[in-house]
């Protein structure tokens, strides 16, 4: 039986560039050696960014994408190494994946996108996003969150919140108006009303004690 790794063996004392040249040439044997010595740089770089709603596994699938597009596009002539091209392709990949998330509106809402609805209804130019963050979020590369990031302020959300305003919190980010959350908590669309605005409130004070 044909021993598969001793096959990507014969490129090991070559440079990465020169792998490439011969990936791209249709050697598809150089092709494997690349995406084997990059895999787990792919986990990395997929791990280092947290899409509530999104499962890990597509944000890898995405970054292995990324490194078959730097494969692909390497151009040998160019200064850069293969290295920094294919570290510049899978982050665009994953960045990419994540505007296109956040511009699908009408899908239900994950995290992401529920952090950039308006805490109001009548105030679509301020939101939770903006709270947590303490910035106007014009570009959704910025809507990127660490993973301990995102533990933290999940935690400090709960420590300030009562469980009344978790749950109009919840409902809220699941897409839910103020009519159906009154409705599901027995409750009159002017308490849940005010509910939000204690939220906003609690989340503003929260956010000055971090920074």
């Amino acid at each position: 039986m044909e021993n598969r790794g001793s096959n990507l063996n014969v490129f090991e004392g070559k440079l990465d560039e020169e792998v490439v040249v011969e990936a791209k040439s249709g050697n598809i044997r150089a092709q494997e050696y690349l995406i084997n010595k990059y895999e787990n740089f792919v986990k990395a770089k997929a791990k280092s960014y947290f899409l509530i709603g999104a499962d890990k596994e597509d944000i890898y699938q995405e970054g292995m994408i990324g490194l078959y597009k730097a494969i692909r596009d390497f151009k040998p002539d160019k200064l850069s190494s293969f290295k920094a091209f294919a570290e510049l392709c899978v982050t665009r990949q994953i960045i990419t994946a994540i505007k296109t998330a956040t511009r699908q509106k009408h899908i239900p809402l994950n995290t992401y996108v529920s952090l950039n609805k308006p805490i109001y209804e009548d105030e679509s130019d301020r939101t939770l996003l903006d709270v947590l963050a303490g910035i106007k979020v014009a570009d959704p590369e910025e809507m990127v969150i660490g993973k301990e990031e995102m533990d933290n302020i999940e935690k400090e959300i709960s420590q300030v919140l009562s469980g009344l305003e978790m749950e109009v919190l919840m409902s809220y980010l699941d897409g839910k108006s103020y009519q159906e959350i009154a409705c599901d908590l027995d409750r009159h669309a002017k308490s849940i009303d005010n509910a939000l605005q204690r939220v906003k409130r609690k989340l503003e004070k929260c956010l000055n004690n971090r920074t």
